[in-house]
């Protein structure tokens, strides 16, 4: 009888705890659609200055188009460390904008699984972004580094990083 009474217990805990949990889905698969866009992700995501600049450079409707997209995108910090006059530079230059812009986008939908087992990666712009793998962290040409990985969107995916990328000269 005691141990009945164990297990009716048991059971009981474990049919509360699914409960509070919430695994009300038969197949137990929790994840939910991406909620955005790359832009409007990335407008809820923090990423202010470069959401101004998607926008100033004309990107917008691209990058909330169907894709799919992979985005590196630098933080605003990142953006604030470049030289002192180069965000102002580019902002009043659509040409070089965009040209730094499409430089951070693959096309494709490239999860950090994925990213790890390149070498590089041709981005919009139409030259390459280098990467090298170390253990747990990943740089894109030598200088940036992913500091989070797979923010998905409807569209894509977007990684962040902690530099802006500048395309090779030419």
């Amino acid at each position: 009888m005691k141990r009945l009474l164990t297990v009716v217990i048991l059971v009981l805990g474990i049919a509360m705890l699914a409960a509070a949990c919430g695994d009300d889905d038969d197949n137990g698969d929790e994840s939910a659609a991406p909620s955005g866009t790359i832009v409007e992700v990335a407008t809820d995501g923090g990423f202010t200055t470069l959401v101004t600049a998607i926008d100033a450079a004309g990107l917008t409707e691209t990058l909330n188009g169907e894709g799919p997209f992979t985005v590196f995108a630098p933080t605003d910090e990142a953006f604030a460390a470049l030289p002192e006059g180069t965000l102002d530079s580019l902002l009043a230059d659509t040409d070089a904008l965009t040209n730094v812009l499409t430089y951070h986008v693959a096309s494709g939908d490239l999860k950090a699984a994925d990213v790890v087992e390149l070498d590089s990666v041709e981005t919009l712009q139409g030259e390459s972004i280098d990467i090298a793998v170390d253990g747990d962290t990943v740089t894109l040409n030598g200088t940036a580094t992913v500091t989070q990985t797979d923010i998905e969107a409807s569209n894509g995916t977007i990684h962040v990083i902690d530099a802006v990328l500048t395309p090779p000269a030419g």
